[in-house]
């Protein structure tokens, strides 16, 4: 009788040799991609292909699926839950990014002002932007304004509480704090990427890739409805930040806000 003893050693091994196959099979694939021919379609999407002894051969970058361990099944609200929380990032992240441009900009505009002329400066920064913005803000839903406010500590370092605290005073901070908890909501709470917030910085680092559309299709078998953005506030004609050709909204392809 031989007996085979599996040490963990052997395990790292076959792990090893299945990475170094892996890695090889992607090696391969991304060379036919390489050398893939290019045929942009009417609706301007983008096919590659190449031609082997006479045949074409459709060839292109399959996004990553998400595969749950046999027995492992996500219930049903959670999966509502993180499609409810990529259909809102799509609609609130672009505001987070135009805030933390706004309040750089801002800190250099009033970084030699005396206290009256940096008082009247962001009075008119604030009603400029609530002429601008009022229409957008007043449209979003509570969950979309609860995930903007945490996305623009995120972005920009602090709590709503101490942006308004900074920038207007500690009475104005304390009065938006209190609107804030009237509807469940606390301004002074912080940006969690390891915690509350994972879900939220995965979808971050999506965007950051240029991977957030394909997983937003992914979902609703679209491409996400861009989040519009006044021409002003625009730099070197952000494209992210454009309106979608595309305003029809599928019924039975959203989820409740």
């Amino acid at each position: 009788m031989i007996i085979l003893v599996f040490t963990p050693a052997d395990a790292q091994n076959t792990k090893k040799r299945r990475k170094a196959a892996i890695e090889a099979l992607l090696k391969e694939q991304q060379a036919d991609i390489s050398k893939a021919q290019k045929f942009v379609a009417k609706d301007g999407s983008i096919m590659h292909f190449i031609v082997e002894d006479g045949d074409t051969i459709y060839v292109d970058d399959i996004q990553p699926a998400w595969i749950f361990p046999k027995g492992v099944k996500p219930k049903r609200t959670d999966w509502r839950k993180y499609y409810k929380l990529v259909y809102n990032f799509n609609k609130v992240y672009p505001y987070a990014l135009l805030g933390k441009e706004l309040v750089e900009e801002v800190d250099i505009d009033i970084e030699d002002m005396n206290r009256f002329r940096k008082d009247r400066y962001i009075t008119d920064k604030q009603w400029e932007l609530l002429h601008d913005f009022e229409g957008a803000i007043r449209g979003m839903t509570i969950s979309q304004g609860k995930l903007l406010v945490r996305l623009v500590d995120r972005e920009i370092g602090k709590s709503s509480y101490q942006i308004v605290k900074d920038y207007k005073s500690g009475l104005a901070a304390g009065f938006w704090q209190g609107i804030a908890k009237l509807f469940g909501q606390n301004l002074k709470n912080r940006y969690d990427p390891n915690g509350e917030d994972q879900m939220t910085e995965f979808l971050i680092k999506k965007w950051e890739k240029g991977e957030f559309d394909d997983l937003y299709y992914s979902i609703f078998m679209e491409k996400p409805e861009r989040t519009y953005i006044p021409s002003k506030y625009k730099k070197n004609g952000e494209s992210n930040q454009s309106l979608s050709n595309s305003k029809r909204e599928p019924e039975g392809k959203r989820p409740s806000k």
